[in-house]
């Protein structure tokens, strides 16, 4: 779905009470009945109605009328803007320009903070290409009978955030992340070229080797990257890689590391020779090359990503396929973008949503519906504000 921010200023602080509350209500609700809403939104004189009415008009909650009750459900919308105003209200994006990515299961912005610089916004979407196959594989579920995507795209932004700040912290070559909140990650903007769109090398021989490096040095602090392709590689000047998409990670202990691992190592090969028309008899192997040094995998389960929340992340990646290849035609990063431009400024107005209640909700929920993400972009679009 498209994010469009320029109905976030018509939006009142009841409006938000009402969205918070169906946010909330999905907690214990695949769909949320009208007198649970009214309840936690603990609006004056009726305004719940009129407020869920306007909200389903613009499609952040959907109307669902079953054998037992009428109610309502949170959309993938009305997340965003949950997700934004808090956001804004932190001052870690103000306004919103150009879509920049679009990969399987994320959406990619280009957003402005409150001082002006340009940042990152990666929206997990989790579920767009899955929602059958989920759905028929409920385990990891605990037994709800729909995929609850928006609680899963969660668990992808909380686990991307995680592995995001300590593999900083310990010089490894990523965006600096800036914030994070629902299914929305904040992080820095690299001047960089994504390596699937890189046409020559100059010396292939010397990146190929500090990729492979990376891969070593990654299962060194016992982390395997599971995606480790063309895709989430950027370069910048001068022909220095930066790794990006983290939600597939997995631990150097996991059951199925040494295939990851491997199949790591096997895209960078297959890619430098199809593309660059490089081979190199050297590369590394799991049993050989991996002795762990560090122990990240923990130092990122003790950093908020808990083991129980891993645990759902990790089946639903293992079930669906963790870190499958896109095509060019899954992904699309150009800066000349068929998506227009929605540079919208997200300032807060008099129309003021209940921060309250957003960062109640923001611990509680265990939303219905929603990793994979795609790649960042290098473009310096230009972010015209409109003033709320």
């Amino acid at each position: 779905m498209k994010l469009n921010v320029k109905m976030l200023r018509y939006l009142s602080a009841e409006d938000f009470r009402v969205l918070t509350a169906v946010e909330m209500g999905s907690k214990n609700h695949e769909v949320v009945p009208l007198p649970i809403i009214v309840q936690i939104a603990n609006l004056r004189h009726g305004g719940v109605q009129k407020c869920i009415a306007e909200l389903a008009r613009r499609d952040l909650v959907a109307k669902v009328i079953n054998t037992k009750y009428e109610g309502y459900r949170l959309t993938y919308g009305g997340y965003d803007y949950l997700a934004l105003k808090t956001l804004s209200k932190r001052g870690s994006v103000v306004s919103v320009g150009n879509q920049i990515g679009v990969g399987k299961e994320s959406d990619i912005y280009v957003v402005a903070d409150a001082e002006g610089n340009q940042r990152v916004l990666k929206i997990h979407r989790l579920g767009r290409t899955s929602f059958r196959t989920v759905k028929n594989n409920r385990d990891y579920m605990q037994g709800r009978k729909s995929a609850s995507w928006l609680y899963m795209s969660r668990l992808s932004a909380i686990k991307e955030m995680a592995f995001m700040k300590v593999l900083k912290e310990h010089q490894f070559p990523v965006p600096t992340p800036v914030d994070q909140n629902r299914h929305c990650v904040v992080m820095e903007l690299v001047d960089a070229f994504p390596l699937r769109q890189i046409r020559e090398v100059g010396k292939p021989g010397r990146l190929y080797s500090e990729l492979m490096n990376m891969i070593v040095r990654l299962a060194q602090y016992g982390l395997i990257h599971g995606d480790f392709n063309e895709f989430n590689i950027l370069i910048k000047e001068p022909g220095i890689p930066i790794l990006i998409d983290f939600p597939q990670m997995v631990s150097t202990s996991h059951a199925n590391a040494e295939y990851y691992f491997n199949r790591d190592v096997e895209c960078i090969r297959l890619y430098f020779r199809r593309r660059f028309h490089y081979e190199s008899a050297l590369y590394p192997r799991f049993t050989t090359d991996t002795n762990r040094e560090f122990n990240l995998d923990v130092q990122v389960a003790a950093s908020g990503f808990n083991p129980k929340q891993q645990k759902v992340l990790e089946e639903y990646l293992d079930e669906h396929g963790r870190g499958d290849q896109q095509s060019d035609d899954d992904v699309s990063n150009d800066t000349d973008s068929e998506s227009e431009s929605d540079d919208t400024d997200l300032s807060d107005s008099e129309n003021e949503g209940n921060s309250g209640s957003e960062e109640k909700a923001e611990e509680n929920v265990e939303a219905n519906t929603s990793t994979n993400a795609s790649v960042l972009s290098t473009t310096t679009a230009k972010l015209e504000n409109i003033t709320l």
